[in-house]
């Protein structure tokens, strides 16, 4: 792969059940990569677009979480619905999705 346009980073952090935190692959991170890889196969984007499962990458409280470069932008409580509108309105049509950005005050 070229250097990528974007890069979908998407927290897959596993916790015991019970802890303190919680962890976005409780709250659904697996599906969540699947449906964001076959929003990128749909458009073809693969080559374009980077998708990667992380470790932590930050509020825990908010999760599933998905953070893109460049911009530095964070999207929280996403669920696997959400894949296409991020996907199309904000790597495709250059608007993030403000329905799901991270709140300033947590990130």
């Amino acid at each position: 792969m070229a250097k990528p346009e974007f890069h979908i980073f998407l927290c897959g952090q596993r916790r015991p059940e019970g802890h303190p935190r919680g962890s976005c692959g409780a709250k659904g991170s697996e599906a969540l990569y699947n449906a964001f890889a076959q929003v990128l196969i749909k458009h073809n984007l693969n080559n374009r677009i980077a998708l990667t499962t992380t470790g932590c990458i930050g509020p825990c409280q908010a999760g599933a979480n998905v953070l893109i470069y460049p911009g530095s932008i964070m999207y929280s409580w996403v669920e696997p619905e959400d894949a296409a509108r991020i996907v199309e309105q904000h790597l495709l049509g250059g608007e993030p999705y403000a329905d799901k950005l991270t709140p300033a005050e947590i990130w």
